[in-house]
């Protein structure tokens, strides 16, 4: 059974009922649609560098990266687990092929020292996940410390890390990307924590501006993605606590298992499903919060009491179809 709202949010509708989207990847580099073992960037050998290493995605992720046979430079703030991390990946690839940096991304000096650190070590940077994040609560008109807070690490972090890293990976003579970890909730904009959704969606923007500039480089060997995860089993969404997973959820190695499949396609939005939303849920959600603009209706309208019924139905037509 498919869930048709989000998981923090309740319904909304319609009256638009656009086609599925079932097209390929709008932008793809010819020369990486190659077998995973020999992937150009995602390869033995290669270096990935990953902010918000400490937990969740990021942890899962220079593990990832490790089994694979990459070298792993991992950056957070939260020194003693980042350090537990570092421990775990020296048994796993050996002391040589491991980076430990404490690294606060909203500090533009610490960013330039992980990257200096990072090309004194390897001499380059394949893999960029820029996936440092939190979730501290801000409303429309509440919690001021809180919307800078995660504006300072969610999107000017992402900047600092991008700025920093970039022009060096442009200058390196092998194919290279860079992953900036959005959310879904930046596009599809549930009610409940605005300044978060705020900084995601201004992640999304940045990230499509990057890759039009990178494409438009001439001979540039370097892609953007941008990474958006579903309900995933994290700190941000309850595992700190030590509460059990919800069936719902997917857990952090799944989520990236997921996308570094879809970067290897050289897919640019990767949308990750979850144990409750598929694919063609989140599409039709997608679609829906595009025509309020479109159409004119109100804002967020699937949770506006005068069209909750019509997205209902919209979603309830669309998804029989599918079957």
């Amino acid at each position: 059974m498919v869930s048709i709202s989000d998981h923090n949010s309740s319904s909304a509708a319609s009256p638009l009922r656009p086609g599925m989207y079932t097209g390929t990847a709008s932008y793809k580099l010819e020369n990486m649609s190659v077998a995973d073992e020999v992937h150009p960037v995602i390869n033995a050998g290669r270096v990935a560098v990953i902010t918000g290493a400490a937990s969740g995605i990021g942890r899962a992720a220079a593990l990832e990266f490790a089994k694979l046979g990459l070298k792993v430079a991992i950056a957070d703030v939260a020194e003693e687990k980042l350090n537990d991390v570092g421990k775990q990946l020296v048994h796993q690839i050996g002391e040589a092929n491991v980076l430990v940096v404490p690294t606060d991304v909203t500090q533009l000096d610490q960013v330039v020292r992980l990257r200096d650190k990072v090309y004194e070590a390897w001499g380059e940077v394949a893999v960029l996940l820029n996936n440092a994040g939190i979730g501290a609560k801000g409303t429309s008109w509440d919690g001021l410390d809180n919307w800078h807070k995660t504006f300072n690490v969610n999107f000017f972090g992402v900047i600092n890390v991008q700025q920093t890293f970039a022009p060096s990976m442009l200058h390196q003579e092998n194919q290279a990307m860079i992953i900036n970890t959005g959310s879904k909730q930046g596009i599809t904009n549930p009610p409940g924590n605005t300044a978060y959704n705020a900084s995601k969606a201004a992640v999304k923007s940045l990230t499509e501006g990057l890759a039009h500039e990178l494409r438009s480089q001439p001979d540039s060997n370097v892609t953007a993605h941008l990474f958006l995860p579903g309900w995933t089993y994290t700190g941000l969404t309850g595992a700190d606590s030590g509460s059990e997973k919800p069936t719902g959820a997917w857990t952090a190695e799944e989520t990236v298992l997921y996308m570094l499949d879809h970067v290897r396609s050289g897919d640019f939005y990767i949308l990750v499903p979850d144990n409750e939303t598929k694919r063609e849920v989140d599409q039709l959600r997608i679609m829906w919060n595009a025509a309020d603009v479109a159409e004119g209706r109100p804002a967020l309208s699937r949770w506006h009491p005068n069209y909750k019924a019509l997205f209902e139905e919209y979603m309830r037509d669309k998804l029989a179809q599918l079957d």
